[in-house]
This record gives structure tokens, C-alpha cells and sequence, in this order.
């Protein structure tokens, strides 16, 4: 048995035990469940998710569902690359060991959907005592595919703008709006003496969800009516001010940044901003990484052109393998790991769920530093529910959207450059709808 965690009292378990069997049907907890075949009562319950905090925090209460539902619980963590290599190769094979799924809506749902592998739990959420209306509108809209709720949002993530408190309080504090984040790292970067106004993600696929709300924010999209928009006046606006932003005020070599190469250069107090997931908040408090942790702010997106719109993204979710045998005790699981209890319990040890209930309680935001807190808080009023291309091929769209990213952080002319990954990308959306369809 897992160890056991006494956050949550066995009283409140004891009621989301008694509403995830009448959930399953009438299926009594501890009895076996089946999906299309019939499974041995000694089977374990097999969840495969990414190696993440709430995976971590989760596993610890593992021992708690274990006696609600008397079947042994096996959970295999993996990075986000092998996880989706893994459902590749078990879905493809139509395999019964993987039951619940940790998957990104955003990322591989669709061609999941596509492929049949995903089990449709449309009337398990509408269940009156799920509370479905309680999940946040943008979150709850991308769980839906063709119609069909495929996954239950259990993290969400917003950007954030990280700045430097101390660098920031003789301009007026942080900037409200893009331009003046522009004005302010301009006037704070001294590249000379390798201290940069801003850094963030520069490689060319792995900028474009977090550029995507500087591209809402000056009134732009992906896509319009199915059709590409980065062409538009608005995406072009949006291109060339993301790379007048780096090319002026970022460190060398930022074309070939993601995630893990900008964030360190903040962290070690390289530059005066940084816009990225809220989620990674903590990298700047722990002083074993950071040496800005007395001297980090949290601010909201900053308003463009078409006001402050961030993304906001079940940026990990719970689905059911169609070819579970034990699709039951599966949803008996996302139904206790996203329950309102849970999900308060978990944002109230700083890990962002997507309950309405939870962002309403101040208890459950106490875990934040009060800026990050209201700024998430915010951002889940107005943010929009994706940040990279609706497609089957995410990779690949990504792949095409990120090329004018990239020509306008090395000062060339963006125009062209977006209008030709315009035609690309309107053809690549008409093969993409062909294998949708197909």
C-alpha cells in the first residue's frame, strides 16, 4: 500500500468513495469493474502520468483510495516525451494494462480523439454531485473533443510576469502594459555587462505557447473560422514586438532557449523580466538555484492592444484508456483526484487546480506569494483556454508558427517571413483537417 496522507479527514473520503460508486453505475467500491472484458479482482488499477508535483502529491494519498476501493493502485511517472511515446505504443496495440492516463488536452487529446483511444465520460461528468460547472469555463471547454468530454482538467497553468522588485521601484513598479515592459527593458539592460531587460523563450517551437498571449493580447490568433490568422496585421504586430523585445534587451543565442536554458538566466539575476508558467514560481524562491528570491515580484500579463489575455490551459488532465477493463474504477479515481476536497487540498500546497470553488476559497491560495496569487487569479478571469494551435499535428504547426518568432528576434523583416508561414500553415491546416475527418 502507498503511504498514507491525513490532509483530507476519513470523513470527507468517505463521502467521495460513496459518490464515485454511484458514479460507476451502482458498481460497489472494492468490486471489479469492467470495460469491454472482464478483469481479474486482483488486477491492480494502472495509472500512467507525467513526473510532476501533483503526480508526487497525489501518490502519497494513493493509500486512501486503496481502501475506498479495494484494489491495489500502480502509478508509473514519467517525463512528458516518454510518457507520449509509451501511449503510442500500448494504444496502438490496443493494450489493457493502462487505465487512467495523465495527457494534455492541448497537446495530444485530438489525435487521441482521433484515433479512438480515449473513453467518452460526457454523461459521467455531468453527474449532479460532480460538479462539472465547477471547473473553470476555459479549462472545461479544452476536456471536450468533437463534442465529447475526454479528459477532467486536474492542473492549469497561466503565465506569469516574473520582475525584479528592486529594479523596478524608481519606474513606477512593474509594467502594467507591453509597451511599457518594452520601455522598462530597454532602459534596464546593460548587455555590455551581461545583464539583460528581458528573457524568455526564444527557440522556435518551444516559444509559441507562451508567445500565444502576446499574440491574443494584440487582438491576434492562431487560427479564425478554421483558416490561418498569423498572417494578420494583428499576429504580425505581435511577431515583430516579441522579437524587437529579445533582439534588444535578451542574452545571446536566445533563438536556441525553451524553458530550461531562460529560466536559470532569470534565476541566477541576469535580467530585470521574465514572462513564463506560473507553475514554475518556486524555481525563484529556493535558494539552492536562485539569488533572487528576496528580490522577485509577480505581476499579471501586461496589457497590449487588445487588453491583458493570457492563456489559461488544463495544462495536464485525466482520461480513461478506451481499452481499460476497468473503466469504472478509473473514473472512480479522476473522480477522487478531482474532487473539490482534492483539488482544494492540492492548490492549498501551491499546486494550481481548476475548480472555481478552490480559486474562490483564500485558504486554497495561501500556499502563493500574495502578488502570484492575484495575479493567477486574474489571468483565470480572462484567459483564454489555449496557447498553441488546435490540430493533430501540434509539433508540426508549432514548427511553422515559431519561424517569424525566430526571424524577428534576429532583426530580420517579419512581414514576409510571417506571410510565407502563412501559405504554410493554411496548407498544412487543410492536410490536418483531411486526416481529422479521415
Amino acid at each position: 500500500m502507498s503511504t498514507r496522507s491525513q490532509s483530507l479527514s476519513r470523513r470527507s473520503f468517505g463521502k467521495l468513495a460513496a459518490a464515485a460508486a454511484a458514479a460507476a453505475g451502482g458498481v460497489t467500491l472494492g468490486a471489479c469493474s469492467s470495460g469491454g472484458g472482464t478483469a481479474s479482482p486482483n488486477a491492480p488499477l494502472r495509472i500512467m502520468a507525467i513526473n510532476h508535483v501533483w503526480t508526487h502529491t497525489i501518490s502519497k494519498r494513493l493509500g486512501e483510495f486503496e481502501d475506498l476501493i479495494g484494489r491495489r493502485v500502480s502509478i508509473s511517472m514519467l517525463t512528458a516525451d516518454q510518457l507520449a511515446n509509451s501511449y503510442n505504443v500500448k494504444l496502438n496495440a490496443s493494450a489493457t494494462d493502462v487505465d487512467v492516463m495523465m495527457v494534455r488536452a492541448l497537446q495530444e487529446q485530438l489525435i487521441f480523439a482521433h484515433n479512438g483511444w480515449l473513453t467518452d465520460l460526457s454523461d459521467r461528468v455531468r453527474d449532479d454531485a460532480f460538479r462539472w460547472d465547477d471547473f473553470q469555463e476555459a479549462p472545461r471547454e479544452r476536456s471536450a473533443t468533437a463534442g465529447k468530454v475526454l479528459s477532467v482538467p486536474v492542473v492549469t497553468e497561466r503565465p506569469a510576469l516574473y520582475y525584479r522588485k528592486d529594479l523596478v521601484a524608481d519606474l513606477g513598479g512593474p509594467p502594467r502594459t507591453l509597451d511599457a515592459l518594452m520601455d522598462q527593458s530597454l532602459e534596464l539592460a546593460d548587455r555590455r555587462n551581461n545583464f539583460f531587460g528581458y528573457v524568455g523563450r526564444g527557440q522556435r517551437n518551444g516559444s509559441v505557447s507562451q508567445w500565444s498571449s502576446f499574440l491574443y493580447s494584440f487582438g491576434g490568433d492562431f487560427t479564425v473560422d478554421g483558416q490561418s490568422a498569423i498572417g494578420t496585421p494583428e499576429a504580425i504586430a505581435a511577431y515583430e514586438f516579441y522579437g524587437r523585445l529579445l533582439e534588444r534587451t535578451g542574452p545571446p543565442g536566445v533563438t536556441n532557449m525553451s524553458l530550461e536554458q531562460a529560466m536559470p538566466i532569470f534565476a541566477q539575476g541576469k535580467a530585470a523580466f521574465y514572462i513564463d508558467a506560473d507553475a514554475i514560481y518556486t524555481n525563484f524562491l529556493d535558494p539552492g538555484v536562485s539569488t533572487v528570491q528576496d528580490t522577485v515580484g509577480f505581476a499579471p500579463f501586461p496589457a497590449g492592444p487588445a487588453g491583458s489575455r493570457p492563456h489559461n490551459i488544463p495544462s495536464w488532465s485525466l482520461a480513461i484508456n478506451e481499452f481499460s477493463l476497468l473503466r469504472d474504477d478509473a473514473w472512480a479515481f479522476i473522480r477522487w483526484a478531482s474532487s473539490p476536497e482534492m483539488v482544494a487540498a492540492l492548490q492549498s500546497e501551491g499546486i494550481p487546480g481548476a475548480r472555481e470553488s478552490a480559486w474562490s476559497d483564500p485558504a486554497t491560495l495561501g500556499a502563493f506569494p500574495g502578488e502570484l496569487a492575484e495575479s493567477m487569479r486574474i489571468s483565470t478571469e480572462n484567459g483564454l483556454g489555449h496557447d498553441r494551435p488546435d490540430v493533430l499535428q501540434v509539433s508540426r504547426a508549432r514548427d511553422i508558427v515559431g519561424r517569424p518568432l525566430v526571424a524577428g528576434i534576429l532583426g530580420e523583416s517579419v512581414p514576409p517571413v510571417a506571410r510565407d508561414a502563412d501559405a504554410e500553415f493554411a496548407d498544412f491546416l487543410v492536410r490536418d483537417n483531411r486526416h481529422r475527418e479521415s
